[in-house]
């Protein structure tokens, strides 16, 4: 359905820290910049990239946005949230762990990064 989510970043090397070793917990290799300075995370399933605003405004978290990232198991979705608890992010919401609802139960583990953007790290556990 997506081609692609890019958020904003003041500090890119901050972010890209924050970037590398969360998603690498998940198995996705360290990002590449362009000439731009934008860095790029690209996978079979998608691309997620960082920049600072070409408006040349400071860069903000949406409210209400969320980005979520794939885990293939709980252990990978915990480790994605130690590696950004490590590298700059701060934890929010509840605690890593399953949650019901009407899509099943879901494993989530939530943070803001560098920039305060809302991510989140899911594994859809078996039903």
């Amino acid at each position: 359905m997506f081609s692609h989510i890019m958020v904003g970043a003041n500090d890119i090397e901050a972010s890209k820290r924050f970037y590398d070793a969360a998603l690498g917990a998940l198995g996705i290799p360290p990002g590449t910049r362009d000439d731009k300075g934008r860095v790029f995370y690209i996978t079979p399933t998608g691309i997620f990239a960082i920049t600072k605003p070409i408006d040349g405004a400071k860069a903000s978290a949406a409210n209400g946005g969320t980005v979520g990232f794939a885990a293939d198991s709980p252990e990978k979705a915990k480790a994605w949230h130690a590696a950004g608890v490590a590298n700059g992010g701060t934890n929010i919401e509840e605690p890593p762990g399953v949650r019901t609802g009407g899509m099943g139960p879901l494993f989530l583990a939530y943070l803001r990064d560098p920039a305060g953007n809302k991510i989140c790290a899911l594994h859809r556990m078996a039903r």
